[in-house]
């Protein structure tokens, strides 16, 4: 598993239990989840498959700009999610 995916589902999951929600609303929640997440991989391949070349040579300098930039772009990520996971448990921890 993916250390990124892994952490958005722990964090996504906790946010979720410490609600207490419904059966109905656990359900809603993890449609849009699921929805959300996937948008990343269906956007592009929707692109891909319906926008021709020029959506082909699109992605391709997007590809290659994210392979150029990885580290970076994960580093952003890592630090964005953790001073979200951390703020979010502040509270609990403190009060």
């Amino acid at each position: 598993m993916n250390p990124k995916n892994f952490l958005l589902s722990a964090g996504a999951g906790a946010a979720l239990a410490q609600v207490g929600p419904t059966t109905t609303e656990a359900v809603v929640s993890w449609v849009v989840f699921v929805v959300v997440g996937s948008i990343t991989i269906a956007g592009p391949v929707l692109y891909y498959l319906l926008g021709g070349e020029k959506a082909r040579a699109a992605l391709d300098a997007m590809k290659e700009w994210l392979a150029m930039h990885s580290g970076a772009v994960m580093t952003v990520l890592f630090v964005f999610f953790g001073f979200k996971l951390i703020s979010d448990a502040l509270p609990a921890v403190s009060g």
